[in-house]
């Protein structure tokens, strides 16, 4: 790792003593390690092969950064050296990282002491800044960070030694471990406000007395040893309880930035500084009862807001603990034999036996056996889906009734279950812009509360020098603008996993604020308004040629195709039982069709426009006129002339016209957009009662024309499936893939529909506009609280235990005001 910051000596470390323990070096002792070109004196030849692996794997930063020398001198440091450097090996990376060239990788991290906007911007400035690092993208809510680097320039070592060394710690992504780090934040806060709260009862019963007795009824010995009591049970509160906010507080001085915790830590330790002094000299107002309330309230609020947070991404936890960890395989021999594998050790071709309750550890094929998976959290579908042999099944999914023995298809990185958590990783790393500017709103209202404070003490003290300290103490506290920070990325993060458990997959960050504001929704046709399971409902043989030979011949070109006219074409062929014959120089045309050459002779499939390319005689005139007209058609041609046609039919998807009529209703602009004839286009939009419909429509063609939409000053949103539809989804300002579609088009969306199931995409649009009014009622919120508060706390109507539960109450309001999106929606208004 190389570090740009001239190197400074630490002031850990004594003259004398050791450079890398701090322990005294004996007389006899010399031994030396080279940092940054300076000899540095060692104790011991421990510290010495521990400082010159430090050196030897680019780890000096650690001396650079420690501003304390380690419980454990010794033992420490292998741990960098040691557990960092295993992060390293190919083998280690398999579970966490991904290659996306030749020497970029990606990996998913989980970030230990993030407590606030402040800490987010702190890792990724200071990540971002390593040469070598690509991107880095931390999510506040989830504490999950994606990192992107060149491996040629940097080691993901490296990348956690320098996290490391700024206070935080990285972990890469492991649901267990999260959850394990989840249990012990929650463990530590509990005791931490265990101690606050006991201080601060106890602190009460001595502060009571003196607040109550008139003059000349207590005396001053009686009210000193009243403060010394206080004093030391205050203690324990301020050294153990308070320690986050002032470690976190030095660590933002360390790196000259002011985050959430300064204020904080400057208010608590003031009050308790100047209580101390009141309380050795004798005169003055002491503090305790108050710093012990404030701090109890503060751990109070934040342990609160860290158990909703949570329970928000507890649906993204779900899914990335859904795959078992074993796994029983059939063995080759037969007779049901089985032995237990650990899952990764699957390969595909395996077969294995899934027993009733259990998950279903691969995707696959049914090969044996009649049951029904359940599979809610992956697709949103609340009742168990029925299964039987040449079904396909998803890893992740639980058998719910009988056996299946599953042919294993895919595995590890390679599941849909694995995609989906990807996606979903991408999405919370990214951030929206309504985040980006509430954190800069942010950062700028924190520098402004120390000059605010210091006004505030300037003025008091020069009006009522007494009550000075408490009333900047309280600004202190109140102006914290934890709530601000808060309101947009909690929302965001409950809103995305509510739409993963009704079966919406969010994939890019920006996908929530821009469907709710989305004014025009564009739909294709085939696979998105219709099933897209089309069925061959016509054959038009030209020539006197037989239908079966035109059938077998446009199945043949399109066998490698997965369009649903292509599939509906195959899927005939097979049903018949004609064999599909061997193409060379096969060929697609996206929009248009497919050719290639059997036995000897160029073929077109497709378009009708497409295949008189081919030959350029015009359409027959007797088909022009034909009922069938109305289905889709596919034409069929050689370079003499065409052979066939063909009409297809697909059934309209079940909740379509709820879909479209909810839209209608609140004013949105609905087009149908698609590359079939205009009869069948026209069929579906009258059924559906969509206006505005554009038939006929190529795939540069609908690029074009969301572009003209735009251009209009509309929001697009864009729904389709198919490579068809990879570019005008692109184009669109929020596009949604549907779940069957091709892998391409759900790589270019923004949000995916995962069950195909169009109520679901109902609810996702109705749930998408709570979430933006749900973040304008918390930006008021704080912004209202922020200009209500500070005022009122410059004045002195604040105390500061009332400041704490104030300023705790607004951050544990925002939290508890985004939770409602947890709840079902209502579809049908």
């Amino acid at each position: 790792m190389v570090c740009s910051a001239p190197f400074t000596e630490p002031r850990v470390v004594a003259v004398g003593d050791c450079y890398h323990c701090g322990l005294p070096v004996p007389a006899d002792v010399h031994l030396a390690v080279t940092v940054d070109g300076v000899d540095r004196q060692l104790c011991c030849n421990g510290c010495q092969a521990v400082a010159e692996a430090i050196v030897a794997n680019g780890l000096e930063d650690y001396y650079r950064h420690r501003d304390a020398l380690p419980e454990s001198p010794r033992e420490a440091l292998p741990a960098i050296v040691g557990e960092l450097k295993l992060y390293d090996h190919a083998d280690f990376q398999k579970s966490f990282v991904r290659a996306l060239g030749d020497n970029e990788r990606e990996a998913s991290l989980i970030l230990e002491g993030i407590t606030c906007a402040a800490c987010v911007w702190l890792n990724e400035q200071h990540v971002a800044r390593l040469p070598g690092v690509v991107a880095i993208d931390i999510n506040y809510a989830t504490r999950r960070a994606r990192v992107r680097w060149d491996e040629s320039r940097i080691q993901l070592s490296g990348i956690l030694a320098a996290i490391q060394a700024i206070g935080y710690r990285a972990h890469p992504y492991d649901a267990a471990r999260h959850e394990e780090i989840a249990r012990r934040e929650r463990r530590d806060m509990l005791w931490r406000l265990w101690v606050a709260g006991f201080g601060m009862m106890q602190v009460m019963m001595y502060a009571i007395p003196v607040y109550m007795a008139g003059d000349g009824e207590m005396t001053r010995d009686i009210e000193g040893l009243m403060r010394w009591a206080s004093l030391l049970l205050t203690l324990p509160v301020v050294i153990y309880s308070s320690a986050p906010f002032f470690r976190n507080a030095w660590r933002d001085f360390r790196f000259r930035r002011v985050g959430m915790d300064v204020p904080v830590a400057l208010g608590i330790g003031s009050a308790f500084v100047a209580s101390v002094w009141a309380t050795l000299v004798g005169t003055g107002e002491v503090y305790f009862d108050s710093v012990a309330m404030f701090v109890f309230f503060l751990l109070g609020g934040r342990f609160l807001e860290m158990v909703a947070r949570q329970k928000a991404v507890s649906v993204t936890e779900a899914l990335a603990k859904l795959m078992p960890a074993f796994a029983l395989r059939l063995l080759p021999a037969g007779a049901g034999a089985t032995e237990q594998v650990l899952v990764s050790d699957l390969r595909p071709g395996d077969r294995v036996l899934v027993k009733p309750g259990e998950t279903i550890p691969a995707d696959g094929i049914v090969v044996e056996g009649v049951s029904a998976a359940d599979e809610a959290l992956l697709s949103g579908e609340s009742r168990p889906v029925a299964k039987r042999p040449g079904d396909v099944v998803t890893g992740g999914a639980q058998n719910v009734e009988s056996p299946l023995v599953v042919e294993v298809s895919a595995v590890g990185e390679g599941t849909r279950l694995s995609a989906i958590v990807r996606l979903m990783e991408r999405a919370a790393s990214e951030k929206p812009q309504l985040v980006e500017i509430a954190n800069r709103a942010a950062g700028r209202f924190i520098a402004a509360i120390l000059p605010i404070a210091a006004a505030t003490a300037i003025g008091w003290a020069w009006f009522d020098p007494s009550q000075a300290l408490w009333i900047t103490v309280s600004v202190l506290v109140v102006t914290c603008p934890c709530a601000l920070s808060l309101a947009t990325p909690i929302a965001l993060t409950v809103a995305s996993g509510a739409l993963a458990r009704d079966g919406v997959l969010v994939t890019r960050g920006h996908a929530i604020e821009t469907l709710a504001r989305a004014t025009c929704f564009v739909f294709d046709k085939t696979g998105t308004l219709t099933m897209g399971q089309m069925r061959v409902e016509h054959i038009h043989s030209v020539s006197g040629g037989a239908a079966d030979d035109a059938l077998q011949l446009a199945a043949s070109l399109e066998q490698a195709s997965a369009h649903p006219i292509a599939r509906a074409l195959v899927g005939t062929v097979e049903q018949r039982g004609y064999p599909l014959l061997p193409v060379t120089t096969a060929a697609a045309v996206a929009g248009q069709g497919v050719s290639g050459w059997i036995d000897g002779r160029e073929l077109r499939c497709g378009r009708p426009e497409y295949v008189a390319d081919l030959h350029g005689q015009a359409l027959p005139q007797e088909l022009l006129n034909a009922a069938e007209a109305s289905a889709t058609r596919v034409a069929l041609g050689d370079a003499r002339g065409w052979l066939a046609f063909f009409d297809l039919d697909d059934d309209i998807r079940p909740h379509a016209d709820q879909l479209i009529a909810r839209l209608c209703r609140e004013g949105r602009r609905v087009v149908l957009l698609s590359g079939d004839a205009p009869a069948a286009v026209a069929r579906v939009a009258a059924q559906l009662g969509i206006d505005d419909v554009r038939a006929g429509v190529s795939p540069q063609g609908k690029h074009d024309a969301v572009a003209a939409l735009q251009a209009e000053g509309e929001v697009v949103a864009m729904i389709g499936d198919g490579v068809n539809d990879a570019p005008v989804l692109a184009q669109a300002q929020v596009s949604i893939a549907m779940g069957g579609g091709a892998p391409l088009a759900r790589t270019q969306a923004d949000l995916v529909l995962l069950s195909d199931n169009l109520s679901h995409l109902t609810g996702a649009v109705v749930l998408v506009r709570k979430a933006l009014r749900i973040i304008r009622e918390n930006l008021w919120w704080s912004v209202s609280y922020n200009v209500v508060a500070i005022p009122m706390a410059i004045a002195g109507y604040v105390t500061p235990w009332l400041a704490a539960i104030v300023m705790s109450g607004s951050s544990l309001l925002v939290v508890l005001n985004s939770l409602r999106l947890q709840r079902a929606v209502d579809t049908e208004a």
